[in-house]
């Protein structure tokens, strides 16, 4: 009897054992969207929009373990880059629903610039 109630504890651990939870909304300070803006308008700028979407839809499960890895590397990347911008992109890219966020920005200023501007964009 006392062996059922192991093997009923150690399937409820099991089960939720790996268990995520639902992304949610994205908490961000106004220097982080600032930060977030910067680094999306210039993917669209470059025309890099199409890759990067690729690179954030395949790495959506991985959110977590790439901001752990950019705090692993903080110390090398910060010689050449900015490293408050790159330490608060880091911290955002902990949060669960941050890859959702940057496909979103992505996505709206690459159909902002390939929008028809002003009345000459009709002829």
């Amino acid at each position: 009897m006392r062996t059922s109630g192991k093997k009923t504890r150690a399937r409820e651990w099991l089960r939720h054992a790996f268990a995520v939870g639902e992304p949610g909304v994205v908490d961000i300070s106004d220097s982080d969207r600032e930060l977030i803006d910067r680094i999306c308008s210039e993917i669209v700028r470059r025309r890099l929009a199409t890759p990067a979407l690729l690179v954030l839809e395949m790495h959506r499960p991985f959110n977590y373990v790439s901001a752990q890895a950019l705090h692993f590397f903080e110390p090398v990347v910060s010689i050449v880059t900015d490293a408050d911008g790159y330490r608060a992109f880091a911290r955002f890219l902990e949060q669960r629903g941050s890859i959702d966020h940057l496909v979103a920005r992505v996505s709206a200023l690459e159909a902002a610039l390939a929008a028809p501007k002003g009345p000459e964009a009709h002829d």
